[in-house]
């Protein structure tokens, strides 16, 4: 079992920046083995989609609308993987949900609010 905790949601202009950060908790044996961890979001009336992965060895996948303005990142020490997002537009607003896979198994945070107005 794995437990994701998510935070630095936010309200922020356009142009702005948000970091977001989610924390991994669980059997040492379902930590470790955590590849990949990501980011995805959802906005109203929309599905879900992926924002940014990171393997354990810190590969990296962004969808195209992200790249150049979203920067993710993992600090396996802590179990964190963060999401750095700068330049934000109206169009980022949405609940951004944590990803984790191990072991066979997906699981999900419980999701942070961005909102970026215009």
């Amino acid at each position: 079992q794995v437990q994701l905790a998510e935070s630095g949601g936010g309200l922020v202009q356009a142009g702005g920046s948000l970091r977001l950060s989610c924390a991994a908790s669980g059997s040492i044996l379902s930590i470790t083995n955590i590849d990949p961890m990501g980011w995805y979001r959802q906005a109203p009336g929309k599905q879900r989609e992926l924002v940014a992965t990171i393997t354990s060895s810190r590969r990296t996948n962004y969808i195209d609308s992200v790249k150049g303005r979203f920067t993710i990142s993992r600090d396996n020490a802590k179990n964190t993987v963060y999401l750095q997002m700068n330049s934000l537009k109206p169009e980022d607003t949405a609940l951004y949900y944590c990803n984790a896979v191990t072991l066979g198994y997906e699981y999900w945070g419980q999701g942070t609010q961005v909102t970026v107005s215009s």
